[in-house]
């Protein structure tokens, strides 16, 4: 059963007559998680003002990207709180950074005292649950509004029954969650995917001076699953060899993050190559390995065809259907496996011998494969007239009025 939403403008107060205070927290070491989230923080404020909500931030480029969603009348009516972390920037800190996310914990651990001020945290990741689990904080109540739809395990994963609420974008990951006994009835929603509905001003950059085919390449960063590992630099040198088609190379922003990446959900450690300089300054080569743009689906929408493997902004590409490939490096039994349903999109291959012919014949094939992208992009995402990130608004404000009226009946009834 899902909690049904509805518009309510009511101040939300704890049984003691103060605002229940509820805060977007804004905690990694890059900004990808940003847009999933941003766009709920502008509806709550927009439709929901009984409700005190403040912005926490790490870094500023998480800010900024923020305010880049509300304008100027919401930004000024905001209360933004920057997070020290200036014992989480240290030198020391940094080089365990590259191999796991202590600055993430070291910000949670410096920041106790002001987290401890507010009732509930709006987060699209889990690291945050550690205020509960390891720092003492059983008080708090946190939502999980999630930052991707992708088909990976690691979806599923355990630590979604601990959140408060959850936010699911779509039929299957509702199914999966209910299967996994992750959520249960009344603590999450079907809302769709609020990052459709952050769209960057001014349009889209123009990277090539033709108006040839352009592909993106997006490998994830699991050390198990990406191709960058094994098929990554033949893929770039290919493109290197035919200058008639244009490759933007957009990985997954954390790729390039950490040194080494390891898989817990594989139990492997592989060292990050970097991108050989030979790849940099070509004309038909757009690298971009980790700014805004490879995070605001400016390449998912820009992009003619899709390359990748298993990460999910394949489908923020499928919002308007073309041509997708996959690259199997991993030597998957894919076929049938609900954790490879992005594969059905496309064609795999096991290699990169033969892409080059596969992007040329994409566009001509892709007939084939528009009723799976079609079922696809129904299975992940229940999209209605009503944006995602009104729906995501409503429903975690109904929530949130519904766990105050809770809290009063059991005060009074002692």
């Amino acid at each position: 059963m899902r909690l049904k939403v509805g518009l309510r403008m009511d101040r939300v107060l704890k049984p003691d007559g103060s605002p229940l205070r509820v805060a977007f927290l804004y905690n990694h070491e890059v900004p990808h998680q940003v847009a999933h989230t941003a766009p709920i923080l502008r509806e709550m404020l927009r439709r929901h003002p009984g409700i005190d909500v403040s912005v926490l931030t790490s870094s500023e480029d998480q800010k900024e990207i923020v305010l880049s969603g509300l304008g100027d009348g919401l930004a000024g009516r905001t209360t933004f709180i920057d997070l020290d972390t200036r014992g989480a920037d240290r030198t020391l800190l940094r080089a365990a950074n590259a191999v796991a996310p202590a600055r993430r914990i070291a910000v949670l651990r410096d920041n106790l005292e002001l987290l401890s001020g507010f009732d509930v945290f709006v987060v699209p990741e889990s690291t945050t649950l550690l205020l509960k689990t390891q720092f003492g904080l059983d008080h708090l109540k946190f939502v999980l509004t999630h930052h991707g739809a992708g088909d990976r395990a690691v979806a599923q994963k355990s630590s979604i029954r601990d959140f408060d609420f959850v936010l699911v974008a779509g039929p299957k990951d509702e199914q999966r969650h209910r299967e996994h006994g992750l959520v249960s009835d009344g603590n999450y929603a079907v809302a769709g995917y609020p990052k459709f509905d952050f769209v960057p001003s001014g349009g889209l950059p123009r990277l090539f001076d033709n108006d040839n085919p352009v592909v993106l390449y997006n490998p994830h960063f699991d050390p198990h699953l990406s191709s960058w590992y094994s098929m990554g630099e033949d893929v770039l040198q290919a493109f290197a060899d035919n200058p008639d088609l244009n490759l933007i190379f957009a990985p997954h922003i954390m790729l390039f993050q950490r040194k080494l990446q390891t898989s817990v959900e594989y139990k492997r450690v592989r060292r990050t190559r970097s991108v050989p300089e030979r790849f940099y300054d070509l004309p038909n080569i757009h690298i971009d390995l980790g700014s805004t743009r490879s995070v605001d689906m400016t390449y998912t929408r820009l992009a003619d065809i899709y390359l990748g493997d298993v990460s999910s902004q394949l489908y923020e590409f499928l919002v308007e259907r073309r041509p997708t490939i996959f690259l199997n490096s991993h030597r998957a039994d894919w076929a049938g496996n609900p954790l490879y349903l992005n594969w059905t999109t496309g064609p795999v291959l096991d290699s990169v011998d033969g892409l080059i012919d596969m992007v040329r014949e994409a566009r001509a094939t892709h007939a084939d494969y528009r009723p799976a992208q079609d079922y696809v992009f129904g299975e992940t995402f229940e999209l209605g007239e009503t944006p995602s990130s009104e729906r995501a608004a409503d429903a975690i404000a109904d929530w949130l009025r519904r766990e105050a009226n809770e809290q009063a009946d059991l005060l009074a009834a002692q």
